[in-house]
């Protein structure tokens, strides 16, 4: 009978501390934030169909305790986001994927000017001791390819400095197909939403690995 009360006691405590520390019990689920741009925030697209959701959908059907945080923003280019950084630390995520330098290529901003804000990221992600999967990208082929080459060698040349996780272009298999993107040709619809996801996925599984998930 002592046991039986003793067994009670315990549960009674333990239910308790998750109604008086709710932010405790999630202890275990790895806050993953996705700093972007409108091909994160989910530009024409519902709340749920936009890439953090799906991303999160996809990761939590695999098993993984996961919450993917939207900090996408229709508009900005790396010196947005930049100025967005501490808003995302302080959401303190366990791991940011970075999506950023499209709009930069849309408007032909210089290639070493996407790097350095790009890279003033990474390093102040780095001091809040936030690892970084950096998502690459391409710049239209209109802008000429000398500037194509520079830029996309931006994405490449900053994960092989700072050893970060990288997936190479972040609209892979969906750039360029009607049937996977808006009206506009540029952003992804619901179902190219869909294939980015299942493009990038092995890359985000393999990061979370790494943060020890």
């Amino acid at each position: 009978m002592a046991e039986k009360v003793s067994k009670t006691l315990v549960w009674l405590v333990v239910g308790l501390a998750v109604m008086i520390f709710p932010g405790q019990a999630l202890a275990g689920t790895v806050r993953l934030a996705v700093l972007g741009d409108s091909l994160t925030a989910g530009w024409m697209l519902s709340a749920q169909e936009a890439f953090p959701a799906v991303l999160e959908r996809e990761l939590r059907a695999k098993g993984y305790d996961v919450s993917v945080l939207n900090f996408g923003v229709s508009g900005d280019t790396s010196a947005d986001g930049l100025a967005r950084m501490d808003a995302v630390i302080a959401a303190k995520p366990q791991g940011v994927i970075l999506e950023l330098g499209a709009n930069d290529g849309l408007r032909g901003l210089e290639p070493a000017q996407v790097q350095v804000n790009l890279e003033a990221i990474i390093t102040g992600m780095d001091k809040a001791r936030v690892p970084v999967l950096l998502a690459g990208m391409m710049s239209l082929a209109g802008m000429g390819r000398a500037y194509s080459e520079e830029f996309s060698q931006v994405f490449s040349g900053l994960a092989k400095k700072h050893h970060l996780a990288f997936y190479p272009f972040f609209l892979e298999g969906v750039a360029g197909n009607p049937a996977l993107t808006l009206p506009d040709g540029l952003h992804p619809n619901a179902q190219g939403v869909e294939v980015m996801v299942k493009g990038i996925l092995p890359t985000v599984e393999a990061f979370l690995k790494s943060l020890g998930r």
